[in-house]
């Protein structure tokens, strides 16, 4: 039996629950209790992405705030984060991996090779570092700290922010299937994750990455025909990103194919079909389309 408590995964066989890859008797933990991981996660970056990450653990009670720093050159955002999530912060990356167990490397892919310089010689072999940017392969990272660094490789996206991220994980073989654990333990505290293989990155960058943009642009465009017809602004944007939502709902709840619930809303002669045939006139999925390929060219050019 799957047990899903506050979007972490529990797998319950008799009197044994696992979790992250650890055994508890089930008669010591409540069905809505959190079982908090008693790790030391440090972040080198704290933007967007970075801050989405240390709100869902904070939030689910997957690790004590305590037990969380980040490091950030800029006053402004240590003195942010400290205020929002109790977290430790300082403006030192040695001092901010002295210790850890995990390693979060959220800073923009043009700075990880000198942050990486900066720490690498300062690293405990036996932290797990997890990388979020783009083109930042295991090869790469492996050059840069060694062979036998643990490295997990990952993908999200903004959405992470809300609680409703998407991340790809792909682990190199130093990471043991219990530190996996505990990384795929955290991805889910803020959204949904899945193990991927490498080689799939970058259709992860065009599908999951990079597409919350074409949503949005979707979601403006819809509006905005919304409210050349009367609508208020803001009505519109909810209406519309309502209807987005309710859409992908349906998708992943239902299990059915996108084309088929597409045709449920289509009846005969009716006003649905004949904005649909008008969207294939414009190209709306050969746009689409075109637009993902490019986005997975250049983050494949990123990777060399």
């Amino acid at each position: 039996m799957q047990w899903v408590i506050s979007a972490l995964k529990y797998y319950r066989i008799g009197d044994i629950i696992i979790f992250a890859g650890r055994y508890y008797k089930a008669e010591l933990i409540k069905k809505d209790e959190i079982i908090p991981m008693n790790k030391k996660i440090a972040f080198i970056g704290s933007g967007n992405m970075g801050g989405a990450i240390i709100g869902g653990i904070v939030s689910s009670g997957l690790v004590p705030a305590d037990n969380i720093i980040a490091s950030d050159p800029s006053d402004k955002a240590r003195l942010a984060l400290q205020e929002k999530y109790g977290i430790n912060v300082t403006a030192n990356n040695i001092e901010a991996i002295k210790g850890a167990d995990i390693v979060f490397l959220a800073v923009k892919p043009h700075i990880y090779a000198p942050v990486i310089k900066e720490i690498a010689g300062d690293l405990d072999r036996k932290t797990v570092v997890v990388t979020i940017a783009a083109g930042q392969t295991l090869a790469h990272m492996a050059n840069m700290l060694g062979a036998d660094a643990k490295v997990v490789r990952t993908m999200p996206n903004t959405p992470a922010l809300v609680g409703e991220g998407m991340a790809a994980l792909c682990p190199n073989d130093n990471v043991t299937s219990e530190e996996f654990a505990d990384v795929e333990a955290i991805f889910n505290s803020f959204g949904k994750c899945e193990r991927i293989t490498e080689n799939l990155f970058d259709a992860v960058v065009g599908v999951s990455g990079s597409s919350p943009a074409y949503v949005y642009m979707f979601i403006e465009a819809m509006a905005d025909v919304a409210v050349a017809e009367g609508m208020t602004r803001e009505k519109a944007y909810k209406f519309a990103a309502q209807a987005v939502l309710g859409s992908a709902k349906m998708v992943l709840e239902t299990g059915r194919h996108p084309g088929d619930l597409k045709d449920m809303v289509c009846s005969p002669w009716g006003t649905t079909i004949r904005a649909v045939i008008e969207l294939e006139k414009t190209g709306m999925r050969g746009s689409v389309m075109q637009g993902m390929q490019v986005c997975i060219d250049k983050s494949k050019e990123m990777s060399k």
